[in-house]
């Protein structure tokens, strides 16, 4: 990894109030795990999902634009061809930062978020790099 993408990436973690999308009650799926990581690091998460769950204890949006307090990061889990629309959402709500998944690809939205003024990182996951924190 490269220093800057270290930096942005510390610069992402620094940042309060996450938005998840694509998590749901459902424990098999990596973002609910992710989540939960996120809330013991000391983060609010805010799921985003069409059924509008509570996770974790955590209010639960059907979209962005639903949520009434300021969003820092939009954590993208949702398939690679889904993510545009989520990052053009991520920036008509004005967050900080977007954070496409591991197995998130899609270089038109990081671009596109970049060129908006949010820090952007892709296809990788803030548990791990909390991991790799600990132990580095």
């Amino acid at each position: 990894m490269n220093d800057q993408t270290a930096s942005v990436i510390d610069q992402i973690l620094s940042l309060k109030t996450w938005a998840v999308v694509g998590l749901s009650n459902n424990q098999e799926r990596a973002a609910y795990k992710v989540a939960k990581t996120l809330i013991d690091k000391g983060h609010k998460v805010i799921p985003i999902h069409p059924k509008a769950e509570t996770v974790h204890g955590q209010k639960g949006y059907a979209k962005l634009s639903d949520v009434p307090e300021k969003i820092d990061v939009v954590d993208i889990f949702v398939n690679s061809e889904l993510a545009g629309a989520v990052v053009d959402e991520a920036i008509n709500q004005n967050a900080k930062a977007v954070w496409l998944q591991l197995g998130v690809i899609d270089q038109v939205a990081l671009d596109k978020a970049k060129a908006a003024g949010l820090l952007a990182v892709m296809d990788r996951c803030p548990a791990i790099e909390y991991q790799s924190r600990a132990h580095s």
